[in-house]
């Protein structure tokens, strides 16, 4: 994806038209993880598996994702931005109904990391077109397509949590959720960017370390995702174990954070438009720090939920600006996008384990003491996600062609 001119560049509305499909394939891609994660307690009673067997299973989307990730950009330089993103959406929707198929806790794991795979390489893929739109429409739109990601998730939890109080066979509810996807997102597929690389440029490598500029990129990606991975898994036992909620409340909680993360994303590029990259983010990171700091301090539920809505709130924007830094900051940016991806979804597979080995030691009110340091880290790192000036003008070079649909 470089700079210059191409008689073949589409034009702005066009480009227009490619984000809105890229904001449908965020959703479709979150509303598979919404309606797979609402099927997990039936996974695990029809194989009859504890938790600690549970948790292992679950470790394998992340392992997966981090594996093949770096097979994205690969997979892009053969056949174009547009056809990958279709396959590999495509893969990742039909592979929802495995999981539900395997017949032991082997096969769980095998399936689990197969569908980790797909997800994160059309994660890398969805991510690398949206950050292509954003330069050539010369303003951030990185967090908004996060915030449909959330909206999407959201939007599969509720589909899930019916079928589930209706008693619906997993199986069949995630059969026919994952033959609605695949179309949704083939539709939206037809409409996105169709970059090609030259045919002189070479193909990215099959496995490679994160480029050294992802590295820092990647550090402040991974204290977000570490802190929203632990407020989602831990934020209901927290209120129930800490604060002596009941289970509705407690419940509410990790409703409540889903629901102020995905309204922050939304809002997030406006914010970004006007303040830029590095003064929301640590702005944010000054309100996440607050809201871990209300979380361990807390009295009594209501200033804990307060306390993860800040922490919410302030982390929202970081990965998709991150996403976006990835991109700007040398010339392979699915690989740097790519070495970012694998140290989130390293931090996403870490932060369970350690929030409960830390409790283990302790207690679960010094675990969050660790989410409250790592918001702060998001308030030194910021600089790391500045925003260079950007030419709307903008159009794609010889070694980045787009058609079309």
């Amino acid at each position: 994806m470089g700079g210059g001119t191409d008689s073949r560049a589409p034009g702005m509305p066009q480009v227009r038209r490619a984000r809105v499909a890229v904001a449908a394939v965020f959703a479709v891609h979150g509303a598979v993880t919404g309606n797979f994660a609402t099927r997990i307690p039936w996974i695990q009673e029809r194989l009859d598996i504890g938790a600690g067997q549970l948790g292992l299973a679950l470790a394998f989307p992340a392992i997966g994702a981090s594996v093949a990730m770096p097979l994205a950009g690969r997979i892009s330089h053969r056949f174009g931005a547009r056809a990958a993103l279709r396959g590999l959406l495509a893969l990742w929707c039909a592979w929802l109904v495995m999981p539900p198929l395997a017949p032991g806790l082997s096969w769980l794991c095998g399936a689990l990391f197969l569908f980790g795979a797909s997800a994160g390489m059309s994660d890398v893929a969805m991510n690398a077109l949206g950050v292509e739109i954003e330069n050539r429409l010369g303003r951030p739109i990185m967090s908004g397509l996060h915030g449909m990601w959330s909206v999407g998730a959201l939007t599969g939890s509720a589909a899930g949590t019916v079928a589930a109080h209706a008693d619906a066979d997993a199986r069949l509810h995630l059969g026919v959720a994952a033959a609605v996807l695949t179309v949704l997102g083939a539709v939206a597929c037809h409409w996105v960017l169709d970059l090609r690389s030259a045919p002189e440029e070479h193909p990215p490598p099959r496995f490679a370390l994160p480029p050294r500029s992802a590295l820092m990129i990647g550090a402040v990606g991974f204290c977000a995702v570490f802190a929203e991975g632990a407020s989602l898994d831990w934020s209901a036992v927290y209120l129930r174990d800490v604060m002596d909620s009941s289970p509705g409340v407690a419940a509410a909680c990790t409703t409540a954070f889903s629901c102020t993360m995905a309204g922050a994303r939304l809002v997030g590029d406006a914010a970004v438009a006007r303040f830029g990259s590095v003064r929301t983010v640590r702005t944010g990171g000054v309100l996440a720090t607050l809201g871990g700091l209300l979380v361990v301090t807390a009295s009594g539920p209501a200033l804990a939920i307060a306390g993860f809505g800040l922490i919410g709130l302030g982390i929202a924007v970081v990965v998709p600006l991150a996403f976006a830094a990835a991109g700007r900051s040398g010339p392979a940016p699915s690989q740097a996008i790519a070495g970012v991806a694998t140290i989130t979804y390293t931090s996403g597979l870490i932060a369970p384990a350690a929030m409960g080995s830390i409790a283990d030691m302790t207690s679960l009110t010094v675990s969050f003491c660790l989410v409250t340091v790592l918001a702060l880290g998001l308030v030194a790192g910021a600089g790391v996600l500045r925003t260079p000036p950007t030419d709307p003008t903008l159009q794609p070079g010889p070694s980045s062609r787009a058609t079309l649909p």
